[in-house]
């Protein structure tokens, strides 16, 4: 899995790269201190997954999501941080980060995370995702099936394609079926702009 280090401290930056330099599944293919250059960067070169940091000097990371997504940069995000206000939190939902990871916790914590972001998965604390549906309005949808309605279900409780498979009782290849018609369906192209759909407008139906 190819990956990209945003963070202003070089020391953290240093200490993160040994840590996934001894694991074969990592490759750190670029890092950087500083947006301008992290972005110049990320055009050229082929990334699975940017980890982020949120206070990133003169800019946050809401900065840099909203410069990916005018560039529509296709790789996920995982923020990693030691602290962020919640309304910033609930901006980088909005913009399509994949999961917020804080830094108190053990390096060990932070390669699973990696890994399950990488894979697809939403890693956004429940107190975040509260906060967002209790600040969004409700706005008109198209209407779910019973069976659109169970796969949103699952993705908010962070199950990955091949669960959710075992929990229908179905094939992995149905689900990526189903996932593509709710893309479709619902106008978004991301797994994590799915589930922030299904807070802002299905949250009383699934």
């Amino acid at each position: 899995m190819r990956l990209f280090l945003l963070d202003d401290h070089a020391l953290f930056r240093e200490g993160l790269h040994r840590l996934l330099a001894s694991d074969p599944m990592w490759q750190l293919v670029g890092q950087s201190g500083r947006v301008d250059e992290a972005l110049e960067l990320l055009r050229s070169t082929h990334v699975d997954v940017l980890i982020l940091d949120y206070d990133l000097g003169e800019h946050t990371a809401v900065h840099m999501m909203e410069q990916l997504r005018a560039v529509d940069w296709g790789g996920k995000v995982l923020l990693v941080t030691a602290g962020l206000p919640d309304r910033d939190a609930l901006q980088l939902i909005r913009l399509g980060i994949s999961g917020i990871f804080h830094k108190h916790h053990p390096p060990e914590a932070l390669e699973r995370c990696i890994r399950e972001v990488a894979q697809g998965q939403v890693l956004i604390e429940q107190r975040y995702l509260q906060s967002l549906l209790s600040a969004n309005e409700s706005k008109a949808a198209p209407v779910l099936t019973p069976r659109e309605r169970q796969i949103m279900r699952f993705l908010l409780e962070g199950l990955a394609n091949k669960e959710i498979a075992a929990e229908l009782r179905i094939s992995e290849s149905a689900v990526k079926a189903a996932l593509q018609q709710l893309f479709a369906k619902t106008g978004v192209r991301t797994r994590s702009q799915l589930v922030r759909l299904s807070l802002e407008s299905y949250s009383d139906v699934i």
